[in-house]
């Protein structure tokens, strides 16, 4: 039975009020795929009536008051993804539509969605009502960020939109411990004490053991101060060594950051995993066409979350945390059994994994008594030499999975990490997946190639992927497959000029391989990458970096991956110009980037080819084979 998302199902109920009322920015997916099913469903387990309001009107307050007052208070999540990001592309332009809505319209959420939201609430129901922001977006913004839309330094998300309360991060056990205080009648304004919140105060009487950071206005008026600030954050994102941080707002306002809630044990995920879903849209999106978003989520299995990989450009870090927390194969085995009893199932699983696929452990057993090392990565600049490496627990589940009565196919399509691949000297989990899990191609994230952009994306330096590669290729041939890698690359990441962008458009050139999709970087609040872009400055060693953010550039850099593509002609050639390599233009527009280790006497004939000329003592034979064609016919 799904949430109530309507007064008439409240009834249904025997409601006359929700405990929580869940205002979220996406349609109501009842699915563990998303996060505010997993919150309301935990709530639920735990004795709460939760409702929900999925896409109030914004342009009309009271549309938020459509299932009443609750009991105890609002939930706001701007829903599965950031807002912003669902609205714009990195050129700041307008997507046309919503995966997250039903019949993917777009529109149908606001910019900034829990900001707005929760001042919608604020004007209904005035001061007196509780709201509890949360998801990714609040998670995000929790202390002042730098916004990349506005191209602004903003304050942190709590003071933009009145809430009392940001839980950060996954927030199942932070969302019942402050739901239990809030029904033994303690006032929101006195919950100043549950890990992995943030909250905001006037003063700081009650808040001892912590890290005064610059101030708004400090790091406002100084870049620097910025970087050295979120330096600090990044370092105190565990649960074990994390501290208290404190940021100033003027003479009088201080936000406040608890340590970060404790991972869930592996018994907590599966019970997170096992609660009541519909696992499916809202029955009222039938006939709207659905939620595309859903798409092969229904099928796909979620084994694990965080991540130890650690990458710049990632927000995992600071959002699930290095601690690497996965579910019981018992747990994994009971959800596909549901899936092939399902009427819709064909026999494929479409992927088996999380964050990264093969992290099924944390890292190595010191992060469990002291927490993950504030200083240092488990993968960068090489594999650390306390990690455990082990795919054998993930080879289990994997086999066990595929051969279930009626699976025809496991498909891994989260990501692996190919450096750790390369780390386990045991090829069990690499032969297999080639074997089974993938089919044709296996998508991977060297990112790069030149090692200087590498370093800053805290990925493993070129050599790692090429050694991957050569392995990769090994295996297939033992196995007799023909199949492939598939890179993902990024292109204008901070450190990254024309020069790195030719560089990797040769290598894409070399690997005889034309990506259909580039990702030009996106600067995500509260990543290392978006600090380098902001600031100019690595906030881990305070060097300064290079960042493009002449919208032209970005797209020269980006063109550049694609350079066949007949409409980045132009953009390439001025690229290819600007940098001064005139030596990859020499057969016209539409051969910029040639083959490397081309012999000089065959560009003749190659240009000929190219402008569809034919070597005479050919057309004869050309007309012939017409003839015969037409006489066939």
């Amino acid at each position: 039975m799904f949430l109530p998302i309507s007064k008439n199902e409240m009834k249904e109920r025997g409601w006359d009020t929700a405990d929580f009322i869940y205002v979220i920015g996406d349609a109501y997916v009842d699915h563990s795929s998303f996060g505010p099913a997993i919150i309301s469903r935990t709530l639920e387990a735990h004795g709460y009536k939760v409702a929900i309001i999925s896409q109030p009107d914004y342009k009309n307050s009271a549309s938020i008051t459509a299932l009443g007052k609750p009991r105890l208070g609002f939930l706001v999540s701007a829903g599965n993804m950031d807002s912003m990001v669902n609205h714009y592309t990195v050129n700041k332009k307008r997507r046309h539509e919503d995966a997250y809505t039903p019949g993917g319209k777009a529109g149908r959420r606001p910019d900034n969605a829990t900001i707005c939201y929760s001042q919608m609430i604020r004007k209904e129901y005035g001061n007196d009502m509780p709201i509890i922001i949360g998801g990714i977006e609040a998670s995000l913004r929790r202390l002042a960020h730098y916004d990349y839309w506005a191209d602004k330094y903003k304050k942190s998300i709590l003071l933009d939109s009145g809430a009392d309360l940001l839980i950060y991060g996954m927030g199942e056990l932070a969302t019942v411990e402050v739901a239990d205080a809030l029904n033994s009648g303690i006032a929101i304004r006195d919950i100043t004490y549950v890990a992995g919140t943030a909250y905001n105060a006037k003063n700081l009487d009650t808040v001892y053991d912590h890290i005064m950071l610059p101030s708004y206005d400090e790091c406002l008026q100084d870049k620097t101060k910025y970087a050295e600030s979120f330096r600090v954050q990044h370092m105190n994102t565990d649960s074990i060594s994390g501290k208290t941080l404190v940021e100033q707002y003027g003479a009088h306002r201080f936000v406040i950051q608890n340590p970060p809630m404790r991972p869930l044990t592996t018994m907590e995920l599966d019970d997170v995993y096992a609660l009541p879903y519909e696992n499916k849209w809202h029955s009222s999106y039938d006939k709207l066409g659905g939620v595309p978003a859903f798409g092969d989520m229904k099928f796909s299995l979620t084994v694990n979350r965080g991540c130890f990989g650690g990458c710049s450009f990632c927000a995992i870090t600071f959002h699930q945390g290095r601690v690497l927390q996965a579910r019981s194969k018992e747990s994994i085995l009971k959800e596909a059994k549901w899936m092939i009893e399902q009427p819709d199932f064909k026999g494929y699983i479409y992927d088996v994994g999380g964050p990264t696929a093969d992290f099924d452990h944390p890292a190595c057993e010191k992060q469990k008594k002291y927490g993950v090392c504030p200083n240092k990565q488990c993968l960068y600049p090489e594999v650390c030499p306390n990690m455990k490496v082990d795919h054998k627990a993930y080879v289990q589940i994997l086999r066990e999975l595929r051969n279930l009565p009626g699976v025809k196919k496991v498909f891994i399509r989260s990501g692996i990490r190919f450096d750790y691949v390369l780390a386990d000297k045991d090829d069990t989990f690499l032969r297999e997946l080639i074997k089974y899990h993938i089919s044709g191609q296996l998508r991977v994230a060297p990112e790069h190639v030149t090692d200087h952009v590498l370093d800053l994306m805290g990925k493993p330096r070129s050599e790692v992927y090429h050694r991957f590669c050569q392995r990769f290729e090994k295996i297939n041939k033992e196995c007799k497959k023909d199949q492939y890698l598939v890179p993902y690359l990024i292109s204008s990441h901070p450190g990254s000029d024309l020069n790195d962008a030719i560089a990797l458009a040769e290598a894409i050139r070399d690997m005889g391989y034309m990506p259909e999709q580039v990702q030009d970087f996106y600067p995500t609040p509260s990543t290392v990458s978006t600090v380098m872009y902001y600031t100019g400055l690595d906030p881990r060693t305070m060097k300064k970096v290079r960042s493009a953010h002449d919208m032209h550039e970005k797209a020269m850099q980006r063109a550049l991956l694609q350079y066949k593509k007949p409409e980045n002609y132009e953009l390439v050639k001025e690229a290819l110009l600007k940098a001064n390599r005139k030596d990859l233009i020499g057969f016209g527009e539409k051969c910029l980037i040639p083959p490397r280790k081309m012999n000089p006497e065959n560009r003749g004939k190659i240009n000929q080819e190219k402008r569809g000329k034919k070597k005479p003592e050919k057309q004869g034979k050309i007309k012939q084979n017409k003839v015969k064609y037409k006489k066939n016919l």
